[in-house]
C-alpha cells in the first residue's frame, strides 16, 4: 500500500491551516512576579492619569529602580512570547529580539470605570492581573450577554467580516499575563459591583530600531544642515 494512502487505499490527504491576524499570548505568572509587582506597586510616586486613555483614577508608575528589580521576571515572559511567536508563524528568528521595558503602570480599576478602545507605544504590550475580586467574579457570572462580560479585556483586529476571527474576548483570572503587538486595539468593560480589580500594563519597545534612532539620526541633521548651503 502506498504511503499516501489510507487502510482502505483512499487517497490522503493533508491539510494545512494558516495562522492569520496578530500573535496574542496568555499565560500564567508565579505568586512570587504577583507579590514583586504588589509590593514595588506601593513606593510608586508617578501619576499616569494624564498619559493613558483609562477613565480610570488611580493609575500609577513603577519607578526606573523597581522596573530594573521587576525586569528579570519580564524577560521570562518575554521569552516564553518569542517561542509562542515562532511557533505562530512558523519562523524562526533571524536574530532574537532585544527588548526594552519602556514603561511599567499599575491600574486599580474602580466600579463604572474602564478604559475605552486604544492601542499602545512601542513594539509589545502586556497586562498582569493581580486581584480580581470575588464580588465581580459573581458579577461576571451572572451576565448573560455574548462578551467576556463586566471586568473583561477584549481584542479586536481588522474590519470583522463574520467567517473571520478578528475579535477575542476573556475574563481573566489572577496572574494570567496577556502579551500582544501593542498597535492591537483592545478595551476594559466597566462593572457595577463596588470593588477594586487590580492590574499592571507594561510597554515594550525593540531596541533595534531605538539604537538606529541614536546611531543614525545626528548624521541625518548633519546632512540636511550641509543641503542647506547650496
Amino acid at each position: 500500500m502506498a504511503k499516501d494512502q489510507d487502510k482502505k487505499g483512499i487517497p490522503k490527504v493533508q491539510i494545512d491551516m494558516f495562522n492569520w491576524g496578530p500573535c496574542v499570548v496568555r499565560l500564567r505568572i508565579n505568586e512570587d512576579f504577583q507579590n514583586k509587582l504588589l509590593n514595588e506597586a506601593k513606593k510608586n510616586e508617578e501619576d499616569y492619569v494624564g498619559k493613558l486613555a483609562g477613565q480610570i483614577k488611580s493609575e500609577t508608575g513603577y519607578s526606573d529602580e523597581a522596573r530594573g528589580r521587576l525586569l528579570p521576571y519580564v524577560s521570562s515572559a518575554l521569552g516564553l512570547y518569542n517561542q509562542a511567536y515562532e511557533a505562530y508563524t512558523k519562523k524562526k528568528f533571524e536574530k532574537t529580539p532585544e527588548y526594552i521595558l519602556s514603561a511599567l503602570w499599575i491600574n486599580h480599576q474602580k466600579q463604572h470605570e474602564f478604559n475605552p478602545p486604544h492601542d499602545h507605544d512601542g513594539k509589545l504590550s502586556f497586562v498582569i492581573y493581580l486581584k480580581i475580586p470575588e464580588e465581580l467574579k459573581k458579577e461576571n457570572e451572572a451576565y448573560k450577554g455574548r462578551s467576556c462580560g463586566p471586568g473583561g479585556i477584549q481584542f479586536i483586529y481588522g474590519e470583522g467580516p463574520r467567517d473571520a476571527v478578528t475579535y477575542m474576548s476573556y475574563f481573566p483570572v489572577e496572574r494570567d499575563m496577556f502579551i500582544f503587538p501593542a498597535w492591537l486595539k483592545h478595551w476594559v468593560s466597566p462593572f457595577h459591583t463596588d470593588c477594586t480589580r487590580i492590574s499592571v500594563s507594561g510597554n515594550i519597545h525593540d531596541s533595534a530600531p531605538l539604537n538606529n534612532i541614536t546611531k543614525f539620526g545626528p548624521e541625518y541633521v548633519k546632512t540636511k544642515k550641509d543641503d542647506s548651503k547650496d
